[in-house]
Order: C-alpha cells, then structure tokens, then sequence
C-alpha cells in the first residue's frame, strides 16, 4: 500500500477527573523528524511516545501535541513532593554559595517547579498506560489518513503511468520508417554535396549514424522503468525513496529520447514525457 506523509490525527482519552487531548499532524520530510508539544505533567513520557512513532513512520515531519486537561476541582487538598522540595532547597544553597547576590527561590517558583505539587487522582504509572494507548490509536488514525491520501498519490502516478505508456505505444511502431526516412534524406544530400566520395563510404556511415540516432533501447528502458514503477506502488514497503530515484531514470531515458529526435513527432513525445515525469516526481515527494 501507497503511503502520503500529509496527514492528521485528533483524538480524546477521558480520565476520572481530566481528559488527555491528542494532536497528530504529518507533512512531508526526508526523514523521520518528530516534534513535541507535550503538557508539563506529561513531559516525561516523551522518550515512550517517540518510541511509538518510530516504531509506526518511517517518514515524514510529525508534531505530536498531548495535553492534560482538568475537567472538575478534586475535594482532596493538593499535596507537595517533600523530597523533591529538599533537593531544590539543596540546590538553591549550594548555587547561593558561588552567587550570593543571586534572588532566593520564591513560593510562587518552588509551586510552579514540574512536579512539586501532586495529585492522587492521577498516578503516574496509569497516566502513562493511557497516554500511550491513545497516542497509539492516534496512529492508527494518522496512518488511516496517510493511506487515504496515498491512494489518490497512487492513483494521478498510475494515470500518468499509462499516458507514457501509450506514448512510446505511439511512437515506437513509427520509428523504423522515420529512420528510414531521415536517412534517405541524408543520403541525398551528401550525394549532392559529395559527388566524388565512394558510395561504399557513404553506406557505412549512413548505417553508423542511423545506430547513433536510434532510441528502440531507450523505449525499451522507459517501458522496463514503468513496469518497476507499478510494481513499487502495489508492494508494502517504503516507495518514496525508490520512486524518487526511478523518476530520474525516466527523465534520463525521456532526455536522450530528444537528443536523438530526428522527426518533429518524437522530439514531441520527449517534451510530453518529460511533462508527465516532472508532474509525477512532484507528488512522489509526498510519499512515504
């Protein structure tokens, strides 16, 4: 299946008095580059959640966003980490020991401090059972989406697939007898110009040139190229990288084909395939 690293994902887990609010976004990126936004109280939790990503993408740029969201007052009275509250009174003696000006901590700071201030309701070890659950479902949502857009990918690739398809169908049949025809018309010209020169000699390079200028081997690698193409999109693996290098063969075989043009309709069949590898190239950056 097609994968699009363009999707997004927002889901709602509820607690017993807060609800955890999940945010998936994914655009397309090289690599696998993972972002956070992640609640204070949630921030440990982060080196998990990354590894779920890792474990589900390969690809793309993904802001993962988690937020703890208090839905009613609790009656019990918060309690204070005492042992955390040491060590910040530690640290700040030590710290004022080589800054004496420094300005003590206040209230209000060690309050603020991650950690300081708990709540019962929320266990630590349950909370990250459930941000890893939902963040889980979220992927399942992403990918849902990402599918989703990886098959219209699939589907403009495979229409501009067969466009190719049908123009060396057009072109190839024609090439022996536009051959044919370019080198009767140069013939007559070097013997009009080269009267004296031995017909033999100028058979044989007729027959050299004719090789130079012929494009069977170019269809034939544009066809096989294709085929190669088809066959990436229809398997489950990662296909962007592939692709991306598969559609600089085609422009190669498309560039060639007009180098070696002779006639006005395969120096058009260069530029019209070389339309529809550039417009497929374009959204190939979009794959996974």
């Amino acid at each position: 299946m097609t994968f699009s690293m363009t999707g997004f994902a927002a889901l709602e887990h509820p607690l017993e008095n807060a609800t955890l609010v999940l945010e998936l976004r994914a655009v397309n990126s090289r690599y696998l580059d993972v972002h956070f936004k992640l609640d204070d109280a949630l921030r440990a939790f982060e080196p998990a959640i990354r590894e779920l990503i890792a474990a589900n993408l390969s690809r793309g740029k993904i802001e993962c966003k988690v937020n703890l969201m208090q839905r009613k007052q609790t009656n019990l009275a918060p309690q204070l980490d005492e042992p955390l509250m040491q060590q910040l009174a530690a640290m700040q003696t030590k710290a004022l020991a080589f800054f004496p000006q420094s300005r003590q901590l206040s209230v209000a700071d060690i309050l603020r401090w991650p950690g300081v201030v708990l709540n019962d309701d929320l266990s630590q070890t349950s909370l990250i059972v459930d941000v890893k659950k939902l963040v889980q479902l979220g992927l399942q949502d992403l990918s849902a989406s990402r599918a989703r857009e990886g098959e219209k990918l699939k589907a403009l690739i495979l229409d501009r697939l067969a466009q190719i398809e049908t123009l060396v169908a057009k072109v190839k049949p024609l090439l022996p007898a536009l051959n044919k025809e370019y080198q009767a018309k140069l013939e007559n010209k070097l013997q009009e110009t080269l009267k004296t020169i031995d017909q033999d000699r100028i058979a044989q390079e007729l027959v050299l040139f004719a090789q130079r200028i012929d494009v069977d081997e170019e269809l034939s690698r544009l066809t096989a190229h294709v085929s190669e193409v088809k066959r990436i999109l229809n398997s489950d693996a990662p296909a962007g990288k592939r692709l991306d290098f598969l559609m600089q063969e085609l422009n190669r075989e498309a560039n060639t084909l007009g180098s070696k043009s002779v006639s006005v309709l395969t120096t058009q069949v260069s530029m019209e395939l070389k339309v529809l590898i550039e417009q497929m190239r374009e959204q190939i950056q979009n794959v996974e």
